[in-house]
């Protein structure tokens, strides 16, 4: 199975970075679309079937949390695993980002290989829910 995944990010290059990352990785890879906000996110998950999101906090329009609290208002999104890649990794960010249930976190600036983990490591865990 091929995995379709939504990149959530301000910055172009950081999109791109990682839209490459995953692109090395050696999952199965369909799909890999892009957004510089929470409200572009959500346009394009009503438009496309996306088995994983990445998504940044910080960012104009519709940050990373409010992000993750408009998918879990909707029972087609719920269960959508979410991965935050931030620079933020304060103890208290982290304990609010495990109380919103994030699936994972990656603290850029990351590697190829932290990113081919997490990636198989949610899905692996998707796939037994």
């Amino acid at each position: 199975m091929a995995y379709n995944i939504l990149i959530v990010d301000d910055s172009k290059v950081t999109r791109e970075i990682m839209a490459r990352t995953i692109r090395m990785s050696s999952i199965p890879l369909g799909e890999i679309f892009q957004a510089a906000n929470g409200e572009e996110a959500l346009k394009v998950l009503e438009s496309n079937w996306t088995d994983m999101v990445f998504t940044d906090i910080n960012m104009p329009v519709m940050d990373g949390l409010a992000l993750v609290a408009e998918l879990q208002k909707r029972a087609d999104w719920e269960r959508l695993p979410v991965v935050v890649v931030s620079t933020e990794g304060s103890k208290n960010r982290m304990d609010e980002l495990e109380k919103i249930g994030i699936s994972g976190y990656i603290r850029k600036p990351f590697t190829p290989e932290q990113v081919s983990d997490m990636i198989q490591k949610v899905m692996g865990e998707k796939e037994h829910a």
